[in-house]
């Protein structure tokens, strides 16, 4: 999961050196308009499929180091000027990505909590494994575990 997570951060920080020239600080644009771009191609390349992220500490802090870059830089600020970050979103009026990806993933568990019988993502959720564990190291991923497929009923 932190390989895709990486990979998102990469697209969106491609984005912005895309857009670094000819938009993020040219003074001509307002910040209104700066911040749509940030609305509409930033956060959506950022978070493409975060609904199923699983957010540690580590990923928190580079969600949030990818965000706050893009911010800077639209509010012509650097590291030198020493802003803290929640001012610098008061300034814009932006609420943190890291809220909206929670509330997000908050509303994906309650759609997985409604979801009728035989739907694979509701049956994924509520599948209790049965027996024992094999012995040694755990299987690292759903694909490898041919007992977590025949559990499920799948193929």
């Amino acid at each position: 999961m932190e390989r895709e997570i990486d990979r998102r951060i990469g697209v969106a920080s491609a984005v912005m050196r895309t857009l670094h020239g000819s938009v993020v600080v040219k003074r001509e644009l307002s910040r209104k308009a700066k911040l749509s771009i940030y609305r509409s191609i930033f956060v959506p390349a950022l978070t493409y499929g975060h609904e199923l992220w699983v957010v540690t500490e580590r990923t928190r802090s580079q969600v949030q180091a990818a965000e706050m870059s893009f911010l800077c830089r639209v509010a012509g600020l650097s590291l030198r000027d020493r802003v803290r970050s929640s001012v610098i979103r008061e300034e814009l009026g932006v609420d943190p990505l890291l809220l909206r990806i929670e509330t997000s993933q908050m509303r994906w568990l309650g759609d997985l909590v409604r979801m009728p019988p035989g739907r694979l993502p509701g049956e994924v959720f509520r599948a209790r494994p049965t027996g024992r564990r094999p012995r040694g190291r755990p299987r690292t991923c759903w694909r490898r575990s041919r007992l977590a497929w025949e559990r499920l009923g799948i193929p």
